[in-house]
């Protein structure tokens, strides 16, 4: 049984990849954990240097993906919880807080991970009346019922048992500016049109058409990105972009297999 006094452990593994504008503030809101755990696919810059600052558990690994990426991550941290951030994320003090108390209770809680809330850092603004938030993630949990799916770039961990909310957020640093953005909804729209394929989904035109409406619906009325202003609106257009982008590289695979088959 764990006191007052005493808490249960927890390792903190983050993926990168020259990130070395963001890795030191992640890493600084580690820095209460018992272990950080680093996998690198290559970095350039100076991100290996600052992750060293922190602990000297850092490996390097060519990209296989998010979700490989992270389940190979996984299976190098040596304590039962584990908590997973990324390196444009920080852990705010109330969150922090918060599984620390987590992890004094653990033995009689009888919970097996934990949802945290993330809130996005764009266009000069946090956002926390629409589009974005909010956004629960699993990213606090028990090692040994903890497994990662999904499809690429959104793996997810999968926990078996309950699973509860956490007060206080992710702080997440999403994009420079506006052309950072749309370069990484290029990258990811790649890597999820190749998942896609891979799992077996096709396109249409109908989806090609429908999906970016509908996904600009969702942001700016259905999760109310309006309140945002005219920043709710810009981000709404870019991600309908973002699902125009992925379905019609789908169509593109699609259309580049079917002429090597020819």
């Amino acid at each position: 049984m764990t006191t007052t006094n005493q808490r249960a452990k927890v390792s903190a593994f983050v993926i990168c990849f020259n990130e070395q504008n963001n890795i030191r503030r992640c890493l600084e809101s580690l820095r209460w954990c018992d272990e950080i755990v680093i996998v690198d696919s290559g970095s350039t810059d100076n991100t290996l240097s600052i992750c060293r600052e922190f602990t000297d558990r850092v490996f390097s690994r060519a990209w296989p993906g998010h979700r490989e990426q992270k389940r190979y991550a996984l299976s190098l941290c040596t304590h039962e919880w584990i908590l997973n951030i990324d390196a444009d994320e920080v852990i705010d003090d109330e969150l922090r807080s918060a599984i620390q108390l987590a992890l004094q209770n653990d033995d009689s809680a009888g919970v097996n991970g934990y949802y945290l809330n993330r809130v996005v850092f764009h266009l000069g603004k946090w956002w926390r009346k629409g589009g974005w938030y909010p956004e629960y993630r699993l990213r606090f949990c028990r090692r040994s019922v903890t497994t990662w799916g999904g499809l690429d770039p959104h793996e997810k961990a999968c926990v078996t048992g309950p699973t509860k909310r956490l007060p206080g957020e992710i702080q997440h640093f999403s994009y420079p500016d506006l052309s950072g953005q749309v370069h990484s909804l290029n990258r990811l729209s790649s890597a999820a049109a190749k998942a896609m394929w891979a799992d077996g989904q096709r396109t249409s035109f109908i989806k090609i058409f429908t999906r970016p409406i509908a996904r600009f619906v969702k942001f700016y009325f259905l999760r109310k990105g309006f309140l945002e202003g005219f920043e709710g609106f810009v981000v709404a257009i870019l991600e309908a972009y973002y699902a125009f982008l992925k379905y019609v590289k789908v169509w593109e695979i699609e259309r580049a297999n079917t002429n090597v088959q020819s």
